[in-house]
C-alpha cells in the first residue's frame, strides 16, 4: 500500500481535473469562452509529455553508459507514453483550435513545430522495429532517442517564438496564459492536473516496463 500512494494520487488528481476542470467556473475571457477549460488537458498532457520524453532520453543515456537492456525497455516505453501524450495534446489542440481560430489547422507555427517533433519520435520507434539484432537495436535507438529530445526543444520553445505569424499563446508576441490571465480559478485546476497526468502517464510507463522485463524473463530462462 506504502509504494502506491503515488497510484491512488494519480487516480484522484485526473479525476479532479475532469470534474473539476468540466465543472468549476473558470475566467470569461474574449474569444477563448468556456473552451479555456482545454487548458487543463491540451497543455498539461504537453507537460506530461515532455516530462515523460526527459525520462525517456536518460535512459537512454543510461543505457549507452551501461549496456544494461532494462535501461533500454525503460526508455523506449517511457517514449511510447509520452508520444501518446503528444499525440492527445495535438488533438485537443486542434479541437481547441477549431473554436478559437477557426479550423483545426492553420499551419500555426507552433502546430507545425509540434508535429514535426512528434513524427521526430514516431521515426524513432520506426527505427526500432526495423531492427532485428536487440544490442543494435537499443544502441542505434538510444542514439537517436538523444537527438530525438535535443531536437524537440528548439522545435517547441525556440522556433515559434521566432515566428511573428503564430496565434499560439506565448509565440508570436502574444502574451502566455501565466502573464495576463491564469489566475487563481485557472491555477486550483491546473498545477494539479500537471501532477495527475505526469503521474499517470509514468504508472501507465512502468506497467509496460514490468511486463516487457517478465517476457525479457521467460526469454532467457529458455
Amino acid at each position: 500500500m506504502k509504494k502506491s500512494w503515488w497510484k491512488w494520487l494519480a487516480i484522484a488528481l485526473v479525476a479532479y481535473t475532469i470534474v473539476g476542470g468540466l465543472l468549476l467556473e473558470v475566467p470569461r475571457l474574449v474569444i477563448l469562452n468556456e473552451s479555456i477549460r482545454n487548458l487543463y488537458f491540451h497543455v498539461t498532457m504537453w507537460f506530461g509529455m515532455i516530462i515523460l520524453l526527459t525520462a525517456s532520453m536518460v535512459y537512454s543515456i543510461k543505457y549507452l553508459s551501461s549496456q544494461n537492456q532494462k535501461f533500454d525497455i525503460k526508455a523506449v516505453e517511457f517514449a511510447n507514453i509520452g508520444i501518446l501524450f503528444g499525440m492527445l495534446g495535438l488533438v485537443t489542440g486542434m479541437l481547441w483550435a477549431t473554436y478559437t481560430w477557426g479550423e483545426p489547422w492553420s499551419g500555426d507555427p507552433k502546430q507545425n513545430s509540434s508535429a514535426i517533433a512528434l513524427l521526430i519520435y514516431m521515426a524513432y520507434l520506426v527505427l526500432r522495429n526495423s531492427l532485428e539484432d536487440e544490442q543494435q537495436k537499443a544502441r542505434i535507438s538510444a542514439v537517436y532517442n538523444i537527438f530525438a529530445f535535443a531536437a524537440m526543444i528548439p522545435l517547441l520553445f525556440i522556433l515559434p517564438r521566432m515566428a511573428d505569424s503564430s496565434l499560439h499563446p506565448g509565440n508570436g508576441g502574444n502574451p502566455g496564459f501565466n502573464y495576463y490571465d491564469l489566475d487563481n480559478k485557472l491555477r486550483i485546476v491546473f498545477y494539479p492536473a500537471v501532477i495527475g497526468w505526469t503521474l499517470l502517464g509514468l504508472w501507465v510507463a512502468t506497467l509496460r516496463v514490468r511486463i516487457k522485463e517478465i517476457l525479457l524473463k521467460m526469454i532467457n530462462e529458455n
